[in-house]
């Protein structure tokens, strides 16, 4: 497969370094390419259109019902199968090498395309996205089929032009495009949560501040109207402090530089060293799940569960599902979905935390073994650098040895404590429906994001450092 991997379209990279202004350009281009595309509705498709991402949408930075319907999600879940294949050694691919980033490269673009095809299938087979028959009897002569197939290739060049602007970003911007994506989404999200004046609900607005003032205005009860919104703000005030505080946190490895008397840095060891990444790993993996379960039920297959449109209502579904917001687990609560018992509750929090700790720390170890972060790898950047620790033999094997004491731990307690914050942020809710775990990506992305700008700034300022760190 070779050729063929090798043949695989792809954005060109840069011949030599851009510049920090152009860099900015491309992303903010791709940024507003990528936002008017979210506006750009599926041609041929009724509005009673089913999301069955609903409450995975922010993750997934796709828009329902517009051509950007799938957002990362083929991405992501190409990235979970490749990186399963090659933390368990099965697929033998050596990414430090220029042939085996280009086969790695395409067989990840392979794997993308079949996933697009995937992910769009269900839609229309399953029935979640309903053909128009207005369209079909006015372009097609009544042929639902024809305006299923339109609406299917559609969504499927949406699929790929996300995957290209992913990769404008990757090469010539800032960043990357997955980021990019679900800052732009989660972000939207939060300011139509703390602004919007539409009423959802009852009579009172959605958005926080409008509601706030309108229920004072009529003298309403603030602890009836206001009590979830409530919780939600504080909510999603600690998440950040906290992503904001455990992002600065961190094991510092004093190095010297070998040949320059008196040069010294330091490698950091993040508490969340794997960033949280890996968390959407586990959420997508999760939704393909439910994805399937839905499918089989609207075809009527139940042995799985039941469905009442998005909502699993019984079955290993109903436990597999993720705990989303107050109201699936709020068993007292008026606003309770659902009527199971406190048992079954209380089973399906306890299936859920299990998933995102143990799935968090194991998708934790395989993303920094895929991304070159694990201690082999970082041995080796610090030794072409020119850098060794002090009262250390200058010598690979010594310096992975010293740094498996620090990153595979420190990996696997980053993966857990974010997959324990992300299941309490979405127990409480957080402002704008976005989940905890979307929250905790846009905080921890930007946070990252914000250092790689720093950077980024530092190295147009002295040159010489961009080939220090190999950018150049």
């Amino acid at each position: 497969m070779e050729p063929l991997l090798a043949a695989m379209p792809a954005v060109k990279s840069p011949e030599g370094h851009v510049h920090f202004k152009n860099k900015l350009i491309w992303t903010l281009g791709i940024l507003i390419l990528y936002f008017a595309l979210t506006n750009i509705p599926l041609f041929g498709i009724t509005s009673n259109t089913m999301d069955y991402f609903t409450y995975y949408r922010a993750l997934l930075a796709g828009a329902s019902g517009s051509i950007v319907h799938l957002g990362i999600g083929p991405i992501v879940t190409a990235s979970i199968v490749l990186q399963l294949l090659k933390g368990a050694d099965i697929l033998h691919i050596d990414t430090s090498e220029t042939r085996g980033q280009v086969m790695y490269m395409g067989l990840q673009k392979i794997l993308i395309i079949v996933m697009i095809v995937i992910e769009a299938a269900p839609n229309l087979v399953g029935g979640f996205i309903t053909p128009n028959p207005v369209i079909a009897q006015q372009f097609f002569g009544g042929n639902l089929f024809a305006v299923s197939l339109l609406i299917f290739i559609q969504i499927c060049i949406g699929g790929l032009l996300v995957v290209l602007m992913d990769e404008v970003v990757t090469k010539w911007g800032i960043g990357s495009g997955v980021g990019l994506f679900i800052i732009a989404g989660i972000s939207q999200a939060i300011v139509n949560g703390f602004i919007n004046w539409v009423p959802y609900g009852d009579q009172y607005p959605i958005g926080f501040f409008p509601r706030l003032v309108a229920i004072g205005i009529d003298g309403g009860n603030y602890l009836t109207y206001f009590g979830p919104n409530l919780l939600a703000f504080v909510t999603t005030i600690t998440i950040f402090l906290i992503i904001v505080y455990v992002e600065s946190t961190r094991i510092e490895i004093p190095l010297a530089h070998s040949q320059v008397r008196g040069a010294r840095a330091r490698f950091p060891v993040k508490l969340i060293y794997a960033s949280v990444l890996p968390m959407i790993l586990v959420r997508v993996l999760q939704a393909n799940i439910q994805m399937v379960g839905m499918f089989l039920s609207s075809v009527g297959i139940t042995i799985f569960g039941k469905f009442n449109g998005t909502t699993p209502l019984n079955g290993v579904m109903y436990y597999l599902a993720p705990i989303n917001s107050p109201n699936d687990w709020m068993w007292w609560s008026s606003t309770f979905i659902g009527n199971a018992s406190w048992g079954d509750v209380l089973l399906r929090l306890g299936i859920d935390t299990t998933i995102m700790v143990v799935g968090g720390a194991i998708f934790a170890l395989f993303w920094i073994k895929t991304a070159g972060l694990d201690s082999k790898d970082v041995a080796r950047q610090i030794q072409l650098s020119g850098m060794s620790i002090p009262g250390y033999r200058r010598n690979p094997q010594v310096l992975e040895k010293y740094l498996d004491r620090y990153i595979p731990r420190v990996t696997v307690i980053g993966g857990v404590f974010i997959g324990l914050l992300s299941v309490v942020a979405n127990l409480f809710g957080v402002i704008g429906m976005v989940s905890g775990t979307g929250l905790l990506l846009t905080v921890s992305i930007t946070y990252r994001l914000y250092e790689e700008i720093a950077s980024q700034q530092i190295m147009e300022m002295y040159p010489f450092m961009r080939t220090f760190f190999g950018k150049e």
